[in-house]
């Protein structure tokens, strides 16, 4: 009996574990199949990426409202360096904004951050500022970054249109998924650390790393 209580226990434990594991999976996974989408589709158009210098994907965010609507979901962010792209940090996103919402909908979002996104983003916890974000040019715009100069920290490209894009994100919170981090890196393993490339990526990490790498040129 003794010996039974151990290994129920013992599942216990694991159940958790398990848990954060599948969870970071299948973040690892819609964040790839959002990532081909958009740059196959030249949504997301290649000198854009080039000159960014991290990017942070939140695959199928729901969002819901009418007048306000909020957001939150889980994701995965990569940061560029000398040897390709880092191993992915887990973040969570969630926020509120105002407008005529109407309906309850899933959009994926993807985040390209300048150096200044990079250096916010580092902090672990970040609120985006309406200041801050603002749509990323595609594939019809015209004059590249050249005509705005990247001057906002992040550029935002979603699944949908309309009056979702860009500045409705603004206010949202953007923090390090904690739980998701320690299951997959262990405790020791901090996030700056992580998005410097001094961490060693997951297995599961390597479908969506070949994709950053193979789109940058890397």
């Amino acid at each position: 009996m003794r010996h039974l209580l151990v290994v129920a226990a013992t599942l216990v434990l694991m159940v958790p574990s398990a848990s954060a594991a599948t969870r970071a999976t299948t973040e690892l996974d819609g964040a790839t199949v959002v990532f081909n989408n958009m740059t196959a589709s030249h949504q997301i158009p290649a000198y854009v990426l080039a000159n960014a210098e991290c990017i942070a994907i939140f695959p199928a965010v729901p969002k819901a409202g009418v007048i306000v609507g909020g957001k939150h979901g889980g994701g995965v962010v990569s940061c560029r360096g000398n040897d390709g792209w880092s191993a992915p940090a887990f973040m969570t996103i969630t926020g509120a904004s105002v407008g005529l919402q109407l309906g309850l909908e899933r959009q994926d979002i993807v985040l390209l951050m300048n150096k200044q996104g990079e250096q916010q983003l580092s902090a672990g916890h970040w609120v985006v500022g309406a200041e801050a974000i603002a749509a990323g040019p595609n594939k019809q715009s015209t004059g590249g970054l050249e005509s705005q100069n990247w001057k906002t920290p992040v550029l935002v490209y979603t699944s949908t249109s309309g009056e979702y894009v860009g500045a409705n994100l603004a206010g949202s919170n953007i923090s390090m998924d904690d739980a998701t981090m320690r299951d997959v890196y262990g405790p020791n393993a901090t996030l700056q650390n992580i998005l410097d490339g001094h961490v060693p990526p997951p297995g599961s990490a390597h479908p969506f790393l070949t994709a950053l790498n193979q789109a940058s040129g890397k």
